[in-house]
Parts: C-alpha cells; structure tokens; sequence
C-alpha cells in the first residue's frame, strides 16, 4: 500500500488532527487517512433521498408565498 509524508503541518491543525484521533480512538494515521476519505470520497446521496428531504422541509413551512412576497425578502438584504 503507499504511504505518504506530508511536511511543514501547521501546530494548529496538526493539534486539532490529535484531537479528532483522540476522540474517534483512532491512530494520528488513521484519522488523517478518514479525513481524506471524507475529502477525496464524499458520500453522494441519491436523488431520491433529496427529494425526501426536500418533502420533510417543505412540510415544516406554513402557507406559501407570493411572487412579490419572494422579491421584497431578496430585496431586503440588499444595499
């Protein structure tokens, strides 16, 4: 299997990564190989399971919404 060394790791990240290992009872090598796995293969959600989510939040909103009511909300954060 191939191995890497990665150099000049800043303290800050460096005691986060010691951190996370700690907490996740996991080797410094462990947790950084999880961090890439979460970085270089993040789980994809099929799209069924958006438009389940999707249902659930459309659920939670009451009523519904002009046009005009949409624009004025856009227009109020705006300069």
């Amino acid at each position: 299997m191939p191995s890497i060394t990665v150099k000049n790791i800043p303290d800050s990240i460096y005691k986060k990564l010691k951190q996370q290992a700690e907490a996740q009872h996991r080797s410094m090598n462990s947790e950084i190989i999880a961090c890439l796995e979460r970085t270089v293969e993040p789980t994809r959600i099929s799209s069924d399971e958006v438009l389940r989510q999707a249902r659930i939040m459309r659920k939670k909103v009451k009523g519904s919404l002009s046009a005009d009511e949409i624009q004025d909300a856009i227009d109020q954060g705006r300069p």
